[in-house]
Formats: structure tokens, C-alpha cells, sequence
């Protein structure tokens, strides 16, 4: 059982949270992206340190850590870098729904995700808490609010803000749901998987759109075809 004054401030905190998936998706400067991103990242951090004073888990003292060195220090620090270097200051192209849109389709999911969990996670709550309702309906609504990020936007780095915000709200749909080490070893190969797609994009020097990358990629992929006038000009010769 958590006590008054903790429920109300992670309640708090899980408002917050969602208010800056919202500001993702509308955001398109790069570098506030990012910053928001770690804020997210950094209130996530501070909701595990608060179930770790009502409940005494180290576990969730390690996973504030985890969350605090990998999400709010290193993975900003590298997309920081990767903007920085390929100049990318504005994602400004756009599929199919724009931000606006999408932040009223958000709206859509989140009423959503709260009518069906309302009859599905009465009998599974961990700390006998009305926060525990309240998190895992948010956390879920934030892993599709990464998924419209990233089936919305063009950019390749905007597209790893989406996941990296599905993977926050995976993080704290689990803090109320699923037993924290897994969710440990899951953060730590998901994290990992993210560094590698942001060095490899660093590496290659990807421009802008999943599409340039694959246009990068294909001299390694196939050897390049010879134009009409080429050909002449080796028959000439």
C-alpha cells in the first residue's frame, strides 16, 4: 500500500510524463526534441526513486539508475551529436497526419487505452493504489503516441524519439505490471540496440529520410549500373 502523500506525487509525475509525449509530437526542432526526450526519461527516473521509498525494492533504485546514465545522460548526449554533425536542426516533412493530428488522435488512444484497461487490470494491481490504474493506462498510451512519432515523421532521428518514447512507455506500464529485473534486461538490450542504430547512422552520415539511407546503402548492396552513354563510350573505345 503506498501512502497519501507519495500517490499524489507520482499522479503528478505520470501527468507530467504524458505531457511530454505530447510536446514530442508536436515539436519539430531536433535539439528540443531531444531535450524533452531526457526530461521524459528524467521524471521516469524519478518515479522508480519514488516507489523505491514507498517500498523499499532495490530494484527500483537500480533501474533509476539505469535510466538516469543510459536515457537522460549518454543516448541524448549521442543524438546530440549525430544532429550536431549532419546539421539537422528541424524535422518539418511530415506522412500522413500532422502534428496537430496526431496529437488529436493521441486524445483518441489515450480514451481509448483507458475504457478497455478500466475491465482489464482491476485484479492485477500490485500496490492495492489508484496510481496503479493511472500508470499503466498512461504508460500504454505513450508506447502508441511513440508509434504515430515515428509512422509521422520523415526524419531518421525524429523516428528514434518515437521508439526511445515507446520505450518509456513501456518502462512505466511495467513499473505497475511485470517483475522489474526482466524489465531490467529488456532496458539494457533495448538501449544497446539504440546506440548501435545511432552510431550506425553517425557512421554512414545519413542526411535525412529512411529513404537517402537506403540510397546511401546501395553502392554496398549492388554494384551500380552503367548509363547508355557509358556503355557507348567503352564501345567506342
Amino acid at each position: 500500500m503506498i501512502i497519501a502523500p507519495v500517490e499524489n506525487v507520482a499522479q503528478i509525475l505520470i501527468v507530467l510524463i504524458l505531457a511530454t509525449a505530447a510536446v514530442i509530437i508536436m515539436k519539430r526542432d531536433i535539439r528540443s526534441l531531444i531535450k524533452t526526450y531526457a526530461f521524459q526519461s528524467l521524471l521516469l527516473a524519478v518515479m522508480a526513486l519514488l516507489l523505491f521509498s514507498a517500498t523499499g525494492s532495490l530494484t527500483l533504485l537500480y533501474l533509476a539508475i539505469i535510466i538516469i546514465v543510459s536515457k537522460v545522460l549518454i543516448i541524448p548526449r549521442f543524438m546530440g551529436i549525430v544532429a550536431k554533425r549532419l546539421n539537422i536542426k528541424r524535422d518539418v516533412k511530415f506522412h500522413f497526419l500532422s502534428p496537430t493530428t496526431s496529437l488529436l488522435a493521441s486524445i483518441v488512444i489515450i480514451l481509448f487505452v483507458y475504457l478497455s484497461f478500466s475491465s482489464l487490470l482491476s485484479e492485477l494491481n500490485r500496490f492495492n493504489s489508484s496510481i496503479f490504474f493511472l500508470g499503466a493506462t498512461v504508460g500504454m498510451s505513450i508506447v502508441f503516441m511513440g508509434m504515430i512519432v515515428i509512422f509521422t515523421r520523415k526524419q531518421t532521428i525524429t523516428n528514434i524519439v518515437g521508439y526511445l518514447t515507446m520505450e518509456n512507455g513501456v518502462v512505466l506500464f511495467s513499473l505497475f505490471l511485470t517483475e522489474l529485473p526482466l524489465l531490467i534486461e529488456v532496458l539494457i538490450i533495448v538501449d544497446l540496440i539504440m546506440l548501435t542504430l545511432i552510431a550506425t547512422i553517425l557512421a554512414f552520415g545519413i542526411d535525412s529520410t529512411i529513404e537517402e539511407f537506403h540510397n546511401r546503402l546501395n553502392p554496398f548492396i549492388s554494384p551500380p549500373k552503367e548509363t547508355p552513354q557509358k556503355q557507348s563510350e567503352d564501345d567506342e573505345q
